[in-house]
């Protein structure tokens, strides 16, 4: 018996390797072939003649060089620089790979400027810095920055991801936005702020468990608290248990989070819980930390390819849980492609200087506010799902990534909150909605 169970698991385990390098070899035949890469460069204007080629080139781009020289801001009117947002790392953090250097965060670099052109119709440069300091890198970023309508940093390792952005926050004049972070913590809140009102809760009485204490783990516990979450409420777990007084090595960041609190390890924290979110890896949570959460508990396993915990393994001993995960199988896709398109969409329509605090808690309540309108077609298609099958409830309490309204709903909220909160440097887009009275 024994044997033919382990050559049953020995044919599993082949068959599973087998699909696993199947798609590998599609992944790189995807990026290779016809042309390597996945993004590049197409001309927006003609230059077909004699005459196009001397506005294109000499002498013609004197006259928008001379403007330019005259006034910074005429870069706007005459250049790519108000559509172009420069994607950077400097691949200490990719994917959940690691420090596998700049160069090889590339694809991923890449991949994000798929995502922007095919999402709200943004150009990007990619950039991989190799850098042998934060300070280094920050100096190189703002030596290319003038170019670039907002800087979109990624794939960077905590604690430096925190000084740089804060760093380039305080150096340039466009939009500098850590999509890990902030990306992601908009997301979870938009989808935190429908689950609990889903489960009949408050976000200012909600005990809410974080599972990580990395970059998206910080800047979402920090923005759930700007939106009413209560610092005391919140107990986060990294991989030495619950973050707390008197434990020793913890750098400023995660003291922030520190209190005096009894629970020491995450089943502790688990025990009448109202909210986890995970935001760490694979298979740290089980069925008993679920059991013991409070009544309509919510959990989000964010952690991809493989979740904290699975759904089915989640729903096993409660059936009165709301379930999120990072993956696109599972209903409650948490996907940050519904938030960085549309965010720097609505920034740089209006020439923003910045995306602030307004702006961020703008493009939460824009996709949570969108959940609950009626979804179309066009959607249900694409999800291969019937009319009446996908609406506001505990299988559906965030929009998904090809919902065609999130350019109208998140872009210009955004801009709105731009406009708003005076880090606009143009006015309203006349081809946005009304501006709306509160």
């Amino acid at each position: 018996m024994t044997k033919e169970k382990n050559s049953k698991q020995k044919v599993s385990n082949k068959e599973e390797s087998d699909e696993v390098a199947e798609v590998a070899r599609a992944a790189l035949d995807y990026h290779a072939k016809p042309i390597p890469g996945k993004i590049g460069t197409a001309l927006i204007k003609p230059c077909e003649t004699q005459e196009e080629l001397s506005l294109a080139y000499t002498p013609g781009v004197a006259a928008p060089v001379r403007a330019i020289a005259a006034d910074p801001m005429e870069a706007y009117t005459y250049t790519a620089k108000g559509n172009t947002v420069a994607v950077i790392t400097d691949g200490t953090a990719v994917l959940g790979l690691g420090n596998v250097g700049a160069l090889a965060g590339k694809p991923v670099m890449e991949g994000k400027g798929v995502l922007f052109k095919r999402f709200a119709d943004i150009d990007v440069i990619d950039l991989e810095v190799t850098a042998e300091s934060a300070d280094a890198f920050v100096e190189t970023v703002v030596n290319v920055a003038s170019g670039f309508g907002g800087i979109n940093l990624e794939d960077i390792a905590s604690p430096h991801c925190f000084y740089i952005e804060k760093a380039l926050k305080e150096r340039l004049d466009i939009p500098v936005f850590h999509d890990d972070q902030h990306g992601t913590a908009i997301i979870i809140s938009a989808a935190l702020i429908n689950a609990l009102e889903l489960q009949g809760k408050e976000i200012t009485d909600a005990r809410i468990v974080c599972l990580g204490a990395g970059a998206a783990a910080m800047a979402s516990m920090k923005l759930l608290i700007k939106l009413g979450a209560q610092l005391e409420n919140i107990r986060m777990v990294d991989r030495n248990g619950v973050i707390r007084d008197g434990r020793e090595n913890l750098n400023e960041y995660k003291q922030a989070f520190a209190g005096k609190f009894s629970e020491e390890t995450l089943e502790d924290a688990m025990k009448d819980a109202d909210v986890l979110i995970g935001v760490s890896g694979p298979n740290l949570v089980s069925s008993q930390m679920v059991q013991s959460m409070a009544e309509k508990p919510i959990v989000f396993a964010l952690s991809n390819p493989d979740p904290e915990i699975t759904p089915d393994h989640a729903f096993a001993l409660r059936d009165d849980l709301i379930m999120a995960t990072g993956r696109s199988d599972f209903p409650n896709q948490v996907n940050n492609v519904l938030g960085f398109p549309f965010i720097f969409r609505g920034a740089l329509d209006v020439r923003a200087s910045a995306i602030n605090t307004e702006m961020e808690i703008a493009a939460v309540n824009a996709l949570a506010r969108l959940a609950h309108a009626p979804v179309p077609q066009q959607v249900l298609s694409a999800y291969h799902k019937q009319q009446g099958t996908l609406y506001f409830g505990p299988e559906y309490i965030i929009p998904t990534p090809f919902d065609p309204r999130l350019k109208d709903y998140v872009a210009t909220a955004v801009a709105k909150a731009a406009v708003d909160t005076g880090v606009a440097r143009a006015p309203y887009p006349k081809h946005y909605p009304p501006i709306m009275s509160e």
